[in-house]
């Protein structure tokens, strides 16, 4: 899965759209809906950014998946997205998870900044306890005393999740490490450790992005990236397998 953090214009996400095809990416992600520490900071475009996700992954035979951030958006975004993002922030919003386990998509849930293992299943379970079973658990880092990177990855989640549950583990290393640099190691990591997939950040010009930038990788790197991945799961007996993208409202 890969994407920018927010979609900012219409040839912004095609060109991306394009280029996470191009590498091998499945899903693309974006941000229409940011919950940003400033209130000042970029919220996102909203529900005309996802129209144009929607288009955009549909030229180029990809899944989308968005975040979600208050049950008004469910419905709107029904037709336009493949699979719902919840947040760290939301990770136990109970509310929002009883109303996303009424909804037959996928739910890709993130393990909250201060969440433990206990707390993430247990958040699932609002979800799946609705009669929606389709979750997909998402380590994206969490905050402890270490400032060097944006986050603390947690590797040791993976497979302690894959363990404890039958349920997809991904992980985030974008958000978890804060700095595009760090990526690709994190990544390469996450799948030698077990994990089922990756949500990654990438935008044609990080430089001049509206949110995230500075975690975001080029779409150049980020090709190189999912090459390495590949030898990686080929290693550990697994393989890079293509999702076909139908989409259905």
């Amino acid at each position: 899965m890969a994407g920018p953090c927010s979609i900012e214009s219409r040839d912004q996400i095609f060109e991306t759209a394009k280029q996470v095809k191009a590498s091998g990416g499945a899903f693309l992600r974006g941000g229409a809906y940011k919950p940003r520490s400033s209130p000042y900071s970029f919220q996102g475009m909203g529900i005309p950014g996802l129209e144009m996700m929607r288009e955009a992954a549909d030229a180029h035979g990809l899944l989308v998946v968005s975040e979600v951030m208050e049950i008004s958006q469910i419905e709107p975004m029904l037709p336009l997205v493949d699979v719902y993002q919840v947040g760290a922030r939301n990770m136990q919003n109970f509310n929002l998870l009883r109303e996303l386990g009424q909804v037959r998509k996928p739910v890709l849930l993130k393990r909250g900044i201060a969440a433990t293992i206990e707390e993430l299943l247990l958040a699932a379970e609002y979800v799946m306890s609705g009669g929606n079973y389709d979750v997909i658990l998402c380590e994206r880092g969490i905050r402890t005393f270490e400032t060097a990177t944006r986050n603390t990855t947690d590797i040791n989640a993976i497979p302690v999740l894959k363990s404890l549950t039958h349920l997809p583990v991904i992980l985030d290393p974008s958000h978890s490490t804060g700095h595009a640099g760090y990526v690709p190691a994190v990544a390469r990591a996450a799948i030698a450790a077990g994990a089922d997939g990756l949500i990654i950040e990438v935008h044609p010009d990080p430089a001049h992005a509206l949110s995230d930038g500075r975690q975001s990788l080029k779409p150049e790197k980020f090709a190189e990236l999912v090459r390495q991945v590949g030898q990686i799961a080929e290693i550990m007996g697994r393989r890079l397998a293509p999702v076909k993208a139908v989409h259905a409202n």
